[in-house]
């Protein structure tokens, strides 16, 4: 789990009162943190003078940022042309069966995420999952209950 080393304002006070220094503050909540919470946010704001809605903008926009806590376990699913060909699709609705949470969301327990992603670069072994950034290759319903059983247990 995400340990919350710092406090939000020991983070955002090592940097000057400047605007371009938003993203080193987003990236360094988020590594702290495993997200970018509300609080952190309006502090971010204050202290750079870039409006919420700029900041929110920003957050958004990248990938990496995160507005909402992730579980302990982020699976994503390669839905790229030959990943989805080759059953993507079926491994991205077998996850939200046993899950009960849709795509981009976290179960109650806090335990997985899960997400589909375009493209993780190794379509010779398709279809695809990334479990915490551990590649699956050629993954089938049969295999993801399997990970999703061990990941349980720990």
């Amino acid at each position: 789990m995400i340990s919350h080393e710092l406090r939000i304002d020991e983070i955002t006070e090592r940097y000057p009162a400047s605007p371009e220094y938003l993203i080193f503050m987003l990236q360094d909540i988020q590594k702290s943190y495993g997200y970018i919470p509300p609080e952190a946010m309006d502090l971010i704001c204050e202290q750079t003078g870039v409006p919420a809605s700029q900041a929110y903008s920003v957050a958004t926009f990248y990938q990496s940022f995160r507005l909402t806590p992730q579980g302990e376990h982020t699976i994503k699913v390669c839905l790229g042309t030959a990943c989805h060909l080759k059953g993507g699709q079926r491994i991205m609705d077998e996850l939200k069966r046993r899950l009960q949470v849709e795509p981009g969301e976290t179960t109650p327990d806090m335990k997985f995420t899960y997400t589909s992603v375009n493209c993780v670069g190794a379509c010779a072994l398709a279809p695809v999952m990334v479990i915490d950034d551990q590649y699956y290759p050629s993954i089938t319903v049969r295999k993801l209950e399997k990970q999703l059983k061990a990941l349980s247990r720990e």
